[in-house]
């Protein structure tokens, strides 16, 4: 997974995050662990540090719960104005 910080910068706040697109596999690499649930719809969920289940949907970015316990997604346009890619050679 790529490594992303929130805006404005925090250099010490790096994690990892991936775009999820059901139709490229679903996971890469398996990072994360995803499933299948049924509301009354079937629908591809992350399940949160809460144990809560979130529905993930094409374009959503998908990171860890800073306590690593979970994952949450978020829409893009959101993700896109809270964080920013981090050049892997200076983190």
């Amino acid at each position: 997974m790529a490594k992303f910080r929130k805006k404005p910068v925090d250099p010490n706040e790096i994690f990892e995050a991936f775009q999820w697109f059901e139709s490229r596999g679903v996971n890469p690499n398996n990072a994360v662990k995803h499933e299948l649930v049924d509301f009354g719809r079937a629908a591809f969920c992350v399940t949160t540090a809460h144990g809560q289940k979130a529905i993930v949907v094409d374009g959503d970015w998908i990171m860890a719960e800073p306590d690593g316990r979970g994952y949450y997604p978020i829409k893009p346009d959101i993700f896109a104005n809270r964080y920013e890619r981090v050049n892997e050679q200076a983190a």
